[in-house]
């Protein structure tokens, strides 16, 4: 049974995962971060800034600091609200609740007991689900699925597919309330016809690829690397020359465009040749989704 967590100063709503990586946890974060914006509260977000050296709890700064030092996510969250990057989570809402956020979005960390999240909020790849069902190393999930749904209060399916459909059915028939959404493109009509090399270190670059298809693109060549890659001046150098040898149009994620910026060399030569293809969570019911929230956060 899973020990009680230090409870924080404001509300902590949780988006996290049951399995490893990929599943839309940072777009739905700056979705709900736009959010209760929108509705007159001043959120903040959590994350531990994977891929990162810093320790904290430190605030983003996005003309300061690099992904190297905070972890590529925190600099995409830091575009919407406050965000504080803590190993120690207890001492990362403390710091927000400081500095005035009524509200704290952890991106990440549904396992983590130190801090107790009044609301959690697992999202889904509708794709994938939870694959073959199997605890990591053998399959993606962080932990076997029947000890980690107690722990959630909602479930959030990202995108359609039958695996997804599969987690929403257990979910309800644990008495889950289910959401859906979808990661839609900005500005899909730009992709037309556009011959791409793209290349993408997240947690699930198939689908990155398949969504650049879905708006017309010819994803000519295609390069996949490990999840928060960080990128060596080799691996820039060999994706523009390949990109120039056969007059394709580099492209990757916003997730992986933090990771290249403010570096200098190859690397810097690689991000200004880049197109980036924005994505955003859009959520059909996002206000049942958001007076669900807040009956529970409030």
């Amino acid at each position: 049974m899973r020990q009680p967590g230090e409870v924080a100063p404001c509300p902590i709503l949780c988006v996290g995962n049951f399995t490893l990586g990929g599943s839309g946890k940072t777009p739905l974060s700056l979705a709900l971060g736009r959010l209760a914006i929108e509705k007159g509260y001043k959120p903040g977000y959590l994350s531990r800034g994977y891929g990162g050296s810093t320790k904290g709890p430190v605030e983003v700064d996005r003309s300061r600091h690099s992904a190297d030092e905070v972890g590529d996510e925190p600099l995409l969250l830091a575009s919407v609200a406050p965000t504080i990057v803590a190993r120690d989570r207890v001492a990362g809402a403390r710091l927000l609740a400081e500095k005035g956020a009524d509200l704290v979005i952890m991106d990440d960390g549904f396992q983590n007991p130190s801090l107790t999240k009044t609301v959690s909020l697992v999202v889904v790849d509708g794709a994938r689900g939870i694959g073959n069902g199997f605890v990591f190393p053998a399959g993606p999930l962080r932990a076997p699925m029947h000890s980690q749904l107690p722990f959630a209060d909602g479930v959030f399916i990202m995108g359609d597919g039958e695996p997804g459909d599969a987690v929403a059915a257990t979910a309800e028939a644990e008495g889950l309330p289910v959401f859906r959404g979808v990661l839609s493109p900005h500005s899909p009509g730009e992709w037309q016809d556009e011959r791409v090399l793209a290349f993408a270190g997240i947690g699930a670059p198939d689908r990155f690829f398949r969504s650049l298809e879905d708006v017309g693109a010819v994803v000519a060549a295609r390069q996949r690397f490990a999840d928060h890659h960080p990128y060596s001046e080799e691996d820039c150098r060999r994706l523009v020359a390949q990109a120039g040898r056969a007059g394709l149009t580099l492209v990757t994620t916003e997730k992986d465009a933090v990771r290249l910026t403010g570096r200098g060399g190859a690397r810097q030569a690689l991000y200004e040749r880049l197109a980036v293809f924005p994505v955003e969570a859009e959520i059909p019911e996002r206000e049942a989704l958001w007076n669900w929230l807040a009956e529970r956060l409030f």
